[in-house]
């Protein structure tokens, strides 16, 4: 195997590690912002311990939509 081909390899994977790590951090942070914010009157885990399914779609549609967002933003 050719050294520039493993150095373009093994820096194209140290980029793509180091997206990984910032975009987990941003969705954290970014659903963290959501829950305190905009969901300040629903308590999502004990709406989901009592069954309401309806609070567990929008729950995952947040997620989704975030996680969309942060996608989009990463490839610039």
């Amino acid at each position: 195997m050719q050294p520039e081909f493993l150095t373009a390899t093994l820096f194209n994977l140290g980029i793509n590690l180091i997206y990984t790590v910032l975009a987990i951090f941003v969705g954290m942070v970014a659903l963290l912002v959501i829950d305190k914010k905009l969901l300040k009157h629903v308590d999502i885990q004990q709406e989901l311990k009592n069954g309401n399914i309806a609070v567990a779609i929008f729950a995952s549609t947040i997620l989704v939509f975030v996680a969309m967002i942060i996608s989009f933003g990463l490839k610039g």
